[in-house]
């Protein structure tokens, strides 16, 4: 496991994984989030942000979080694990809430960036029906290479990293 993908919807846990994988497989870390938004929340234009994933894929080892499914391709034909966090939809919104009072809203330097407003939680209420499956055939469309690890819990996800853990040299 050099280069993970790491994809779900937003409070699943996508960043806490990413953390946690980058410091077992000693492999840098990057979160979509951070890339794609400036401070001020204003979004880097998509063919510069789909060139510097490509130039983040081209690394001998990484992991990356984030959805962002009109790059995803990028990282799917590049990577050989892909992480699904496929949390419930309670978990999810849960997840989103719970950040925001943990860690307040704005960007922070461990991956976390919050900014809770209707189109965030609309898209974390729907994302499993309308989302998912679009996730979900990028994967088996462009990562039939990769191993595909779904997680579907937070004991779950605990439990996969412990053994990761246990498989490292």
């Amino acid at each position: 496991m050099k280069k993970v993908a790491i994809v779900g919807c937003g409070g699943s846990g996508k960043s806490h994984v990413a953390r946690e994988l980058g410091r077992i497989l000693d492999a840098p870390v990057t979160h979509l989030d951070a890339v794609f938004y400036d401070d001020e929340w204003n979004a880097l234009p998509m063919d510069e942000f789909t060139d510097l994933q490509r130039e983040l894929v081209a690394q001998p080892r990484w992991v990356i979080d984030g959805n962002y499914n009109a790059t995803l391709q990028v990282r799917l034909e590049a990577c050989d694990t892909v992480v699904l966090m496929d949390v419930s939809t309670v978990a999810a919104l849960y997840g989103i809430f719970s950040r925001q009072i943990r860690h307040g809203a704005g960007h922070k330097d461990n991956g976390v960036h919050n900014r809770i407003h209707w189109g965030v939680i609309k898209y974390v209420a729907t994302y499993r029906r309308t989302m998912r499956p679009r996730v979900m055939a990028k994967i088996e469309e462009f990562g039939s290479g990769a191993d595909v690890v779904l997680l579907a819990n937070r004991r779950q996800t605990r439990r996969w990293l412990r053994k990761v853990v246990s498989e490292q040299p």
